[in-house]
């Protein structure tokens, strides 16, 4: 079985690897910044979940008309582009004296031109690694999100209590700025691995023979919808503990980091199969309790067990790799992620409507509530796309 220290000993795997840690911790950084700013402004907690996840809402306009560049574009050049564009975002926000809507505007503008980066990225890692080595490559690349999404909002969170909103935003940019030099240094170019031309029609053509096929819709389902649901759960963090949301948000990346370790380094393809179900459901059981309002130490607990059900997705994302045609694995992995991504911000911006209504409280335990029954409904078919995975 392949170990992590054995990924690790490749040059372009490292480089990867650095470069997504240090954008992950630039944008959590910068999330947690502007999520605050914007609660303290408006007492509003839609906004201050659009704030945190409204990039994840523009996800599905990349993923419909950018996201053919994923394979029909150099991918090192790719990357580097998206990276330059992050940094002058973070830098605009802290460089210019914007109000709630001007951030805001800024954030989903430059949250669509970079939407296309998931899938440049996750065509990548199919190309760097070999196959059999993907599902650990991803466990890797997750333990990167989470580990420096808990730095991030802890910086974050420290930052907010030393220094202006500009200046962590400013320091959101430092690190960003640093992940484009260690991309281009450790990666080596590629060729585009289709030839035609990016662009809405060549988009379509793609997304349509992704949907196309009844398993692939399933996987896309379950990748998105009960987790988009319970990233609604995460989004109401600020309004329901105010500065002390830094644990909460936390709390759920180290879940997220357990599960991915675990699943990823120890179970075989088989094991990942099995624990894909308990694991699904495992990821809202815990947040149905919130409506009895916890304090922060119970929240805390809750929400770093419930976190490590977000594993399931290894197993999932691992049957949608094995029933995706070669030239569009970066198309289909990127519209995977763009459309969990837009599900999240979906969810997210749900969550503070309803909570807007009633109690960040009651939502949570809500949405807890709508993801389970979600999970229950999808059992059964997703066991069918397991077995069309293993026949592929």
């Amino acid at each position: 079985m392949t170990t992590y220290r054995q990924l690790f000993t490749d040059r372009e795997f490292r480089a990867l690897w650095t470069s997504s840690a240090l954008s992950v911790a630039a944008s959590t950084t910068a999330s947690l910044a502007l999520a605050v700013v914007v609660h303290e402004r408006t007492g509003s907690a839609l906004l201050s979940a659009l704030a945190m996840f409204g990039p994840s809402v523009i996800q599905v306009l990349g993923a419909t008309t950018l996201m053919s560049a994923a394979d029909a574009s150099p991918p090192r050049r790719a990357l580097t582009a998206v990276g330059v564009l992050s940094t002058a975002v973070l830098v605009l926000q802290a460089a210019l004296p914007l109000g709630t809507a001007g951030r805001l505007a800024l954030l989903l503008g430059g949250a669509y031109v970079l939407s296309v980066g998931g899938g440049v990225r996750w065509g990548l890692l199919s190309e760097v690694v070999p196959a059999e080595r993907f599902p650990l490559a991803r466990s890797a690349m997750n333990v990167a999100v989470g580990a420096f999404q808990i730095v991030g909002f802890a910086t974050g969170g420290l930052l907010l209590g030393l220094l202006t909103t500009g200046q962590v935003f400013a320091v959101a940019a430092l690190l960003s700025a640093v992940a484009v030099p260690v991309l281009r240094s450790g990666v080596r170019e590629r060729a585009p691995r289709r030839t035609a031309r990016p662009g809405i029609r060549e988009t379509a053509r793609g997304n349509r023979l992704i949907l196309a096929g009844r398993d692939t819709r399933v996987l896309l389902l379950a990748l998105c919808l009960p987790n988009g649901l319970i990233v609604g759960c995460e989004a109401l963090f600020v309004p329901y503990v105010g500065d002390a949301a830094g644990w909460l948000l936390a709390a759920a990346a180290a879940g997220m980091l357990t599960g991915d370790l675990v699943v990823g380094r120890f179970l075989t393809a088989a094991g990942r199969q099995r624990a894909s179900t308990p694991l699904r459901f495992l990821l809202a059981a815990p947040f149905a309790p919130f409506v009895l309002q916890p304090g922060l130490p119970v929240a805390v607990l809750l929400v770093a067990v419930a976190c490590v059900g977000y594993a399931a997705s290894l197993a999932q994302l691992e049957w949608l790799l094995a029933l995706s045609p070669a030239p569009l694995r970066g198309q289909v992995l990127g519209a995977e992620s763009s459309t969990r991504m837009t599900c999240q911000g979906l969810g997210a911006v749900l969550a503070g409507a309803l909570a807007d209504l009633s109690s960040p409280a009651v939502t949570i335990g809500f949405l807890a509530l709508c993801s389970l029954l979600a999970s229950a409904a999808l059992t059964r078919p997703l066991a069918r796309a397991a077995a069309a995975a293993a026949r592929a």
